[in-house]
């Protein structure tokens, strides 16, 4: 009996050693590196982009027409007309035009260029799901656009009944309005630095902010280098850029090298210099657990982009080329068909011009003529 209760003895002895030494193994610190935190209910319950639903609304955007001259995809043969009293004959897709018939063969479509084939956002993407419509200027500038021309409430009033006029154009995709500043501005003369840029104070860039706040929108800080490069002044920019609807844009025609004058010439832009901006965007992404941002680039000529292939959008960062050019629906139709269509990025942007485009071209082009075009812009501008 003595030897049973000894036992029992040692056993509960055991268990309170074992016990004590697990209270004191999370009592000290634990090496650096080693130390397991609790999964923060974000990432328990994080979002994941609905590829299907993406897919989907991109080929939306692309807005092909069915093919009339050439076999889709996955088509095998097609009937070729004959005259009266012969049969239909059926032309593989494979035999040469020249040697089976002497009408017209359809051959097999070329692989669209839209929708673009790049890496699929991180979840909270704005593009393609919504449509941006911002208004363009700067406070300083009644002659840059829209945002200098009136009282911050006009403005906006505008704005809401332009984005009012999008969504009834096309109900399927929700508009998002925003303010696009100009927050580094080029210039006709050197400045102390001789760089050809001013670079707008702070409390001008919190009103740009205070502006979209009130209509729930974003900001897209808009850089024109100037005679200084984007790797210089859009880390500056980065204190902004770590807000969740603060968004950024570049000016290639305002990005000049030395000895050419702002204003005089049309700039350009290296696609490493749009890479380097959307690298930079990506990480405060990451640092800052925040929705992919957006990267809008302007263009309405050939060099203002050079080595359009090389430029890399990425999960964090959606890229819209922007068509920036004015005049007549025509001339900014084959515009944007040359320089934006053809060479595909990932998004694509339109410019609207209150004056110049009704001043030159005769007209304002409608929300409906934008939607015409192929593939549709995710991105319109006004300025």
């Amino acid at each position: 009996m003595k030897g049973k209760t000894f036992s029992i003895v040692l056993c509960v002895l055991a268990l309170c050693g074992i016990g004590a030494l697990l209270l004191l193994r999370n009592s000290l610190p634990r090496k650096r590196g080693l130390t397991r935190r609790p999964l923060a209910a974000h990432h328990l319950t994080a979002a994941r982009l609905n590829r299907t639903a993406y897919d989907a609304k991109m080929r939306q955007l692309a807005n092909i027409p069915p093919p009339t001259d050439c076999l889709p995809a996955g088509a095998g043969a097609k009937f070729i007309k004959q005259p009266r009293g012969k049969s239909p004959q059926t032309v593989p897709r494979t035999r040469p035009v020249a040697f089976v018939t002497r009408e017209a063969v359809l051959k097999p479509c070329p692989a669209p260029p839209w929708p673009t084939h790049a890496s699929y956002p991180m979840a909270g993407a704005i593009l393609p799901f919504k449509r941006v419509v911002a208004y363009y200027g700067n406070f300083y500038s009644t002659r840059m656009g829209i945002l200098g021309e009136y009282p911050p409430d006009e403005v906006l009033a505008r704005l809401e009944s332009t984005v009012k006029a999008w969504e009834a154009s096309d109900p399927s995709t929700p508009v998002v309005p925003a303010v696009d500043y100009i927050v580094v501005s080029a210039q006709g003369t050197p400045g102390r630095d001789g760089m050809y840029r001013m670079r707008m104070p702070q409390g001008q860039i919190e009103r740009a902010l205070q502006m979209a706040d009130r209509v729930k929108g974003l900001v897209f800080l808009d850089v024109q280098p100037g005679w200084s490069t984007v790797e210089v002044e859009v880390p500056r920019l980065a204190s902004y850029l770590k807000r969740p609807n603060v968004e950024l844009a570049l000016d290639p025609e305002f990005t000049l090298t030395t000895g050419k004058q702002p204003g005089a010439w049309v700039g350009t832009m290296s696609a490493a210099q749009i890479n380097f901006a959307a690298r930079f965007l990506a990480k405060i992404v990451r640092e800052n657990h925040l929705p992919p941002k957006i990267l809008v680039v302007h263009r309405f000529t050939e060099r203002m982009v050079t080595d359009y292939c090389d430029i890399k959008p990425l999960p964090e960062v959606q890229i819209v080329m922007d068509m920036d050019g004015f005049g007549s629906p025509v001339l900014k139709t084959s515009t944007y068909k040359a320089y934006i269509a053809r060479q595909p990025v990932q998004f694509t942007g339109f410019k609207l011009f209150y004056k110049n485009d009704v001043k030159i071209g005769g007209q304002l082009m409608t929300p409906a003529q934008v939607l015409g075009l192929s593939p549709r812009p995710s991105f319109i501008l006004y300025q």
